[in-house]
């Protein structure tokens, strides 16, 4: 019986063999020890051809691995009226290429609220995702643009910003980072059974009940500080009670694709999977 969740990671796992290397060799060797989805890390750039992005696909599919791209990290939805064409370029180029390499999901960085009010941000950044999908649809682009929860307070990016973005545009979902909500407030909360049933319950009200059966989250161990996320940990050296987020998702009936963020990718990921099979039974 399939599980509920796939479990993947961002970008290339460690183990990766040079040859073939790449996303297809990624994919491959991603298959070859358990995991069953895999996010392009195109978060420098999207240098890809569509011959590389065709034989992507055909492994995906060949391998039954699902896939989903992580855009350039220089996208902000609140960039200047100079910037923003740079930005919104970024994001079209890895959902058209993305799409072509037969990912369904683009998950992006929203920006930066530069000290401005969270809801006079989301005035700019909500119609200018609207535009995206609107052209991508013109173009026959299926793909669900994901706004990611971000892990500093000063970044466009709550749980909320990103409900409000989803509810507002037909397309758009969000991608929940589950270490980034909890280091966003960065005073250690965001851990307990109760706070996630409080957050899976505000998704499932903003965005409606089968929402959660389509959950795209990031994992890891995280360190913060007073204004958020710090860096990325291995699970075993962090504070996130795993066990607790697992148990509320379970609760709530959630299914989808769950990639780790831990410094072992591959391991982290395995780690989590098994956790995952403990807690629902599956």
């Amino acid at each position: 019986m399939a599980l509920s969740f796939q479990f993947g990671t961002v970008g290339s796992p460690k183990g990766t063999p040079k040859k073939p290397g790449g996303s297809v060799g990624s994919i491959e060797f991603s298959n070859s020890i358990g995991l069953e989805t895999l996010e392009l890390g195109w978060v420098r750039a999207v240098r890809v051809s569509e011959e590389t992005c065709a034989a992507i696909k055909q492994t995906g599919e060949d391998q039954g691995v699902s896939l989903s791209v992580h855009a350039p990290y220089f996208i902000n939805l609140n960039a200047d009226e100079t910037e923003w064409p740079k930005s919104r370029k970024r994001l079209m180029d890895a959902a058209h290429y993305g799409n072509l390499a037969g990912c369904t999901d683009i998950i992006i960085h929203p920006g930066s609220y530069f000290k401005n009010d969270p809801a006079e941000v989301l005035k700019i950044a909500i119609p200018r995702l609207q535009g995206c999908v609107d052209d991508l649809r013109a173009a026959g682009n299926p793909v669900t643009l994901r706004p990611e929860t971000m892990g500093k307070s000063a970044m466009l990016g709550s749980l909320e910003d990103t409900l409000e973005m989803s509810k507002a545009i037909d397309g758009v979902e969000p991608c929940l980072d589950f270490a980034h909500m909890h280091a966003r407030p960065g005073d250690g909360t965001i851990n307990t059974y109760e706070e996630w049933s409080r957050y899976l319950e505000m998704y499932s009200k903003a965005l409606g009940e089968s929402s959660l059966k389509q959950v795209h989250g990031h994992l890891s161990g995280i360190e913060y500080g007073p204004k958020g996320e710090k860096k990325h940990l291995i699970l075993e050296e962090a504070d996130l009670d795993l066990p607790a987020l697992f148990q509320a998702l379970n609760d709530f009936g959630c299914a989808g694709r769950i990639l780790c963020e831990s410094p072992i990718m591959e391991e982290d990921a395995l780690v989590m999977l098994k956790a995952w099979k403990e807690v629902s039974g599956e």
